[in-house]
């Protein structure tokens, strides 16, 4: 797993509305993902708000209708576990072109927070846990305000 070469970010978001849309399986994991998301985002002087949908497959209607609805981002946050059938790739997948397809399709981002992992302990290693190695809730939310804040230089200029 790597974490190197991972960018320090520091963004004002100051007035921005960043929605977390968070599956339910896993919750350990989930959840902290979900903290690790809610503190960057405060930091960066955002306003958040959480929403729970069933699983990473729903992920994607969810985040365009929170866009649509008027937030300027959504932090998508997702878990999803290799099994023995194929159902894995499938949902992984849509999970990736759903949310890649709700960016374009809407203009605005979608920071990317779900795992496809082997197994449970990658995931509790990619958590933001204090024994983790990486935090990808932080990751996702920091690449959804700081598009955020591109688009909106560039859509002010």
């Amino acid at each position: 797993m790597s974490g190197a070469g991972s960018p320090t970010i520091t963004v004002d978001a100051t007035g921005l509305n960043i929605v977390i849309v968070a599956g339910q399986w896993h919750d350990v994991i989930t959840d902290a993902m979900i903290a690790s998301a809610q503190r960057t985002i405060d930091a960066s002087g955002a306003t958040h708000s959480l929403v729970r949908v069933a699983g990473s497959f729903e992920l994607p209607v969810v985040c365009k209708a929170v866009l649509e609805a008027g937030a300027d981002a959504v932090v998508a946050l997702g878990v999803i576990i290799r099994g023995g059938t194929p159902h894995f790739e499938f949902v992984s997948d849509a999970a990736t072109s759903g949310l890649t397809r709700v960016a374009l399709d809407t203009g605005k981002p979608v920071g990317f927070g779900v795992l496809t992992l082997d197994d449970e302990l990658q995931g509790l290693d990619r958590a933001g846990l204090p024994d983790s190695k990486e935090d990808k809730g932080e990751e996702a939310a920091l690449a959804a305000l700081e598009t955020a804040v591109t688009l909106r230089k560039i859509r002010n200029k």
